[in-house]
């Protein structure tokens, strides 16, 4: 395993606590690893590296780990189910999750890896209730490492890292960490808006307090001449409730998506969502992009699952397993009202007023990027980004590593 010579500045640093802000596909995974068997290379050290969640630790850096320990031939035993690597030297490599907390309480460390450190919800008091101890004992050190995500205890840590003696900062953008070709950072700047873009690949602290659809722009709001003949497809995003149920009806033209009508019933269900589309569009080729949970929810009397409705009404659904990630839902609703580049591929018509409040009014709950639903504002909002992530999905590719479900088509556009 070759370091980059960033990569090389943060281990041979002499700092204690070392902070990074790094872009995605920086190379954090290796820079842990190698971080890992410095320490342990002394032997009956113990050393740990702590993602979100189980889930995480295993596939970022489980496999790669035991690869880099072979190769050097340390390993004398693998415990799979504990996520744990003994060495010859008696030293061990311990795999846990911030979301499990018991199973870090009461352990000295020598050293403590924490990967992904802004996506741990309480990240506060994981750190100072259950980390920070782990290290006292034994004086250890530690490696807070993690793509910016808002401006909240990751971005404080990294911030008093530059006051606070025996600790250090770095920041890293992907095209530093040298494992993304410039033209693939270039390709990712066109699909994603501004301040993603800043966030994931120039790692830059966006703070995302307040308006959650913040490149909605008057260039987005706009008349289009509507082509109603048989032959012009529609797509729908549509959120399932009883009151109300929405849908966003769109048609696809050479620039983008053009959202020109709304519907929204309340006390209702999907059968009679079904009937005033085809009042409005007899006859029309229609493409739903419903909520994922519509597979098993039904809110018809007759016990039918919403999208078994909609495939009897002869619809086509483009719809995954599960929901897309909220927050990479919420990026690619910005990045097609302007991406990073200029393009703008989603417009609306002004005559869809509750669409426009919605997009226009939604918010996260103060000092989050929680979406605050208690408005009644996420409706048409979760039915537009339903739409718009399956058209315009962000392309988490260029990082290396994608956050969201794999999507499982039901129909075809063809």
């Amino acid at each position: 395993m070759k370091l980059t010579t960033p990569q090389k500045e943060i281990i041979k640093s002499d700092a204690r606590f070392k902070v990074v802000a790094a872009g995605r596909r920086f190379g954090k995974s290796y820079a842990s690893i190698a971080a890992l068997a410095k320490f342990a290379r002394f032997p009956n050290s113990k050393v740990m590296y702590v993602s979100p969640t189980y889930r995480m630790s295993k596939q970022i850096l489980w496999e790669d780990l035991k690869r880099f320990l072979k190769e050097k031939r340390w390993v004398k035993k693998i415990n799979e189910s504990e996520l744990q690597v003994t060495l010859v030297n008696n030293s061990i490599i311990m795999l846990r999750s911030a979301d499990n907390p018991d199973s870090i309480r009461g352990i000295g460390l020598d050293f403590l890896v924490l990967d992904e450190c802004a996506d741990i919800p309480k990240l506060q008091d994981t750190w100072q209730a259950v980390l920070r101890p782990t290290l006292s004992d034994r004086q250890g050190h530690a490696l807070i490492i993690g793509s910016p995500k808002g401006r909240n205890y990751f971005y404080e840590m990294w911030c008093n890292a530059n006051t606070q003696e025996d600790w250090a900062q770095w920041q890293y953008t992907t095209l530093d960490g040298g494992n993304v070709t410039a033209e693939e950072i270039e390709a990712a700047r066109r699909d994603l808006d501004e301040r993603t873009f800043q966030q994931e690949y120039l790692a830059q602290w966006v703070n995302y307090q307040g308006l959650i659809y913040y490149n909605l722009h008057k260039e987005n709001i706009k008349e289009m001449l509507v082509d109603n003949g048989s032959q012009v497809p529609l797509h729908i995003g549509m959120d399932f409730n009883v009151s109300p149920i929405v849908a966003a009806i769109a048609y696809q033209h050479a620039k983008g998506l053009h959202i020109f009508d709304e519907i929204e019933i309340y006390g209702s269900n999907t059968a009679e969502m079904v009937q005033e589309i085809n009042r409005r569009y007899p006859g029309r080729r229609i493409f739903v992009y419903p909520d994922a949970s519509g597979a098993q929810r039904r809110t018809s009397a007759n016990g039918v699952t919403d999208h078994l409705i909609l495939q009897n009404a002869g619809y086509k659904l483009k719809v995954g397993s599960v929901n897309p990630a909220v927050q990479d839902r919420i990026s690619s609703v910005n990045s097609a009202l302007l991406s990073a580049t200029g393009d703008i591929k989603l417009t609306i018509d002004p005559s869809c007023t509750k669409i426009l409040k919605c997009v226009q009014g939604q918010t996260y709950k103060e000092g989050t990027r929680i979406p605050d639903k208690e408005t009644g504002l996420d409706h048409f909002s979760d039915a537009v980004g339903y739409l718009v992530n399956n058209i315009y999905p962000i392309k988490r590719d260029y990082a290396g590593r994608s956050q969201a479900p794999v999507r499982r088509s039901t129909g075809s556009t063809s």
